[in-house]
């Protein structure tokens, strides 16, 4: 890493965010598809309001990513990433390292279609499990944890979780990104630090319809707490460790998405409650909330393996079939729970 520059896939908000990160420790080479925003970065060399550090250039190509850098970091939203990933393996060796960034699942089935009885788990396939599939790489990362864009981009503190099952990832990826204002966190359950990532995108679209309608903070600390054990219920049943869901990237990144109007999801959550409606405000937010992709597959998932999961399914109601965010509190406070903490003895 030391020896050459490392490359950026994205410049959204997170890839920019990431980037900064990177080149406060070295020379970076961010590439993004647009070839219009790529032009007005160079220019402008702003994303947001924020500066682009001095040590970014840009990139004109994956080619040049791939023959250039050693350590790569993809910031693509799940939607995206399949393809994005499949354009870039001509160019990729097995010597890479990859370390995603993206919080959100992949489908190998049309989600608005799919049947939960049918489907098979094996089809939903996190970011890592997509980039060994489809690239000669086989060292493969991922990062997740209270890492609000605009945060970092202000040169706030914070903290991540890098996760592989390589050593050398994590050790590659800790060295890359930490400084004196973000604290890196190592572990090898790659699996459990991308459903955290993925599934509090959920809880957060809940906390802020909750905070649309006036709630407080002790609604709020409910909703945490409750959504953190759906999490790690469903998190169990696709085959993660719960202890994952208890750290920096589970309850640390469950508590900032869910207590901060710069989060995307906790942002459209709050609009829907205030009465606007789901494709107008996706139009407007000119970013992916991966909320709302994850509440459909996330459905599929609860459905297809019997779940408990009281909140995605209210909060989905409350998303895609209108059903009123007061009737839905109402509904989660009649459900029945008679232990705290029931899901340690997983």
């Amino acid at each position: 890493m030391k020896k050459n520059p490392v490359g950026v896939i994205g410049a959204g908000s997170f890839g920019a965010a990431i980037a900064n990160l990177l080149a406060e420790n070295g020379d970076v080479l961010l590439y993004e598809r647009n070839t219009e925003t790529r032009a007005l970065l160079s220019r402008e060399r702003k994303v947001r309001g924020f500066d682009l550090h001095p040590n970014i250039q840009m990139a004109d190509s994956l080619e040049q990513i791939a023959s250039s850098c050693y350590l790569i970091f993809p910031a693509v939203p799940s939607q995206f990433f399949k393809k994005m990933i499949i354009d870039f393996s001509p160019y990729l060796r097995p010597d890479h390292i990859m370390i995603h960034t993206t919080k959100g699942l992949h489908c190998e089935f049309d989600i608005d279609t799919a049947d939960a009885r049918t489907i098979r788990l094996k089809d939903i396939k996190t970011m890592s499990e997509l980039i060994l599939q489809e690239t000669g790489i086989v060292r493969v990362g991922s990062i997740a944890g209270p890492n609000l864009a605009l945060e970092l981009m202000d040169k706030q503190p914070a903290a991540t979780v890098v996760a592989s099952r390589f050593d050398e990832v994590i050790r590659e990826g800790v060295e890359a990104l930490k400084s004196d204002r973000f604290q890196v966190y190592g572990t090898r359950d790659i699996l459990g630090i991308e459903l955290t990532g993925v599934l509090k995108n959920y809880v957060a679209l809940a906390a802020g319809a909750m905070s649309g309608l006036g709630y407080g903070e002790n609604a709020r600390a409910l909703l945490i707490t409750r959504g953190m054990a759906e999490m790690i219920y469903i998190g169990h049943a696709l085959g993660a460790d719960k202890r994952s869901f208890l750290g920096m990237a589970g309850i640390g990144d469950l508590i900032a998405t869910c207590s901060s109007p710069k989060s995307r999801n906790f942002s459209v959550g709050y609009r829907i409650a205030k009465g606007e409606k789901l494709a107008d405000i996706l139009t407007s937010l000119g970013e992916v909330a991966e909320g709302v992709r994850t509440l459909k597959i996330g459905k599929l998932i609860v459905d297809h393996t019997w779940v408990s999961a009281p909140l995605l399914q209210t909060i989905y109601k409350v998303v895609f079939e209108e059903l009123p965010m007061d009737r839905a509190v109402k509904m989660m406070m009649r459900y029945p729970v008679s232990n705290d903490a029931e899901y340690l003895n997983l």
